[in-house]
Parts: C-alpha cells; sequence; structure tokens
C-alpha cells in the first residue's frame, strides 16, 4: 500500500490554521473527510463548544471523532481513502503530559513516561499514514500557545521538529496567511 501524504500547519492562536487545514485536507482527495478532534470538555462551556463544532464540521461533511487520549484507538476507524484532519498536537499534548494534574501524578512528574506516550504516538502517525490517504495535522506555535511551561515548551518543539521531517508539506501560518515551510 502506497503511504498516504502528510502535511503539517502550525501557527499562532487565531491565525487561521484550523480552517487553512481544513481547506487543505478537503483539497487533498475525494475520500471521507474525518476529524480528529482533541478537546475536552472539562465545563458546560467547553461541553458547548465542542458540539456547535462537531455539528458545523458535520454540516460541511466531516466525520467527528473525539479523541483526547489513545490515537491509536482511531486507527480501526479509518480506511484508505480518507482525508484525516487532527487538530491538534497542543491538546493533545496538554492531556497527555498534565493528565492527573489534580492528585499530582502526572506524566510529566514520572521519569519516562512522556517518551512512552510520544514513541506511541510516533508509531500511530506513521501507520495511520499507512493507511489513509491524507493526514493533516494541526499544532500552536511552540511559544505561541496557553501553556508557559518549560517542558511542554521543549515537547512541543520536539514533536514539531519530528512532523516537519516526516511530512510532504509544511506550512505556517500568520494572519491568515500561509508560508509553504517544506
Amino acid at each position: 500500500m502506497a503511504r498516504g501524504e502528510l502535511i503539517f500547519i502550525s501557527g499562532g492562536v487565531r491565525s487561521g490554521k484550523s480552517a487553512y487545514a481544513e481547506s487543505v485536507a478537503r483539497a487533498s482527495g475525494k475520500g471521507r473527510k474525518v476529524y480528529l478532534a482533541s478537546g475536552q470538555a472539562y465545563d458546560e462551556e467547553m461541553k458547548e463548544r465542542i458540539e456547535r463544532h462537531r455539528k458545523d464540521r458535520q454540516q460541511d461533511g466531516w466525520l467527528t471523532i473525539e479523541q483526547a487520549y489513545s490515537m491509536e484507538s482511531v486507527l480501526e476507524k479509518l480506511t484508505p481513502d480518507d482525508l484525516v484532519l487532527w487538530d491538534c498536537v497542543t491538546t493533545w499534548l496538554a492531556n497527555e503530559l498534565y493528565e492527573g494534574w489534580e492528585t499530582g501524578g502526572t506524566c510529566a512528574n514520572t521519569v519516562g513516561c512522556m517518551e512512552q506516550k510520544w514513541s506511541k504516538l510516533q508509531e500511530t502517525i506513521l501507520e495511520m499514514m499507512n493507511t489513509v490517504h491524507s493526514l493533516t495535522i494541526v499544532s500552536n506555535e511552540v511559544l505561541d500557545d496557553f501553556v508557559r511551561d518549560e517542558l511542554y515548551q521543549s515537547w512541543l518543539g520536539r514533536i514539531h521538529i519530528w512532523l516537519v521531517q516526516q511530512a510532504d508539506r509544511a506550512f505556517e501560518m500568520e494572519n491568515g496567511l500561509s508560508f509553504r515551510r517544506k
């Protein structure tokens, strides 16, 4: 089976990266449009936002798979013609790194924990690329994010470097404009 195209898009908060990623994913083929959403509803406001976004995407022909953790569990739901959009790496990273913050037992505080999660995510991304027609991944810029934590920023930078190395095309968004980096 031929490897699917990997497209990586990063940009600042409110840069237009998610809307641009939808248009890029849509234009990458004629298959089923699958949106992998990493958000979690921690309160009523977030629950309402997630539901509103899901309905908006559904009206635009997207199948949404809510997946905050264990990205590998979506593999069985994907088909070779799928145009997959994962929005976004930064939410996944915050979920994984800081899960359990209420009790102080986070992955960030456990030696080797994030390395295992990152290794599993790399395997999953490579498997997705061998399963689907295209995989578009969105992420916030390393220093332009809601989490101002050195460990978080270090991991995000590491993930970005790997994604750009693997990507067939990589874009940076700024003020609604896309700049191709690869």
